[in-house]
């Protein structure tokens, strides 16, 4: 480690510690919003409660899009994601979801108690997997298309 990154570590160290003793407690950080970019937020919407179950938390008009987020029905107050739309000219989000997806990647994970189940209830509704329930170790994981753009991966623990 250089001696450089040795002198900053200290010091964020000795700033937690200060933090700490000035009786602020520790410093937390969550993780509150994270979202997936889409190519349609209405069929997005769709997808993500009609198909997945997640429920509309927030529906904001911004300008042609809006500030769209689902949540778990088993966690509304929980971590929200958001239905970015791909459009933007200034960002090149529709080149990235589209070479993540042509590389097999997903764009992000949903954990489940039970793959198989869900994997067998999303295929009767039509959704169409690229990978099926595969065990990796002590994980089985699972691909689908979520209709938007994305390869979205399941995962189940155990």
């Amino acid at each position: 480690m250089s001696q450089a990154k040795r002198l900053l570590n200290g010091r964020h160290q000795l700033a937690l510690e200060e933090h700490v003793r000035e009786g602020q407690g520790p410093v937390v950080m969550r993780i509150n919003l994270t979202s997936v970019m889409v190519d349609d937020q209405d069929k997005a919407l769709k997808f993500y409660t009609e198909v997945l179950g997640f429920v509309k938390k927030v529906e904001i008009p911004v300008g042609e899009a809006k500030w769209l987020t689902v949540v778990s029905s088993e966690a509304p107050d929980d971590i929200e994601l958001v239905l970015e739309p791909n459009s933007n000219p200034a960002v090149p989000a529709k080149e990235f979801q589209r070479a993540l997806f042509e590389a097999g990647i997903p764009a992000t994970s949903f954990g489940v108690d039970d793959i198989h189940q869900e994997y067998a209830r999303m295929k009767e509704l039509g959704v169409v997997f690229t990978m099926e329930p595969t065990e990796m170790g002590e994980v089985t994981v699972a691909v689908f298309d979520d209709t938007c753009g994305n390869l979205i991966q399941l995962h189940q623990v155990g």
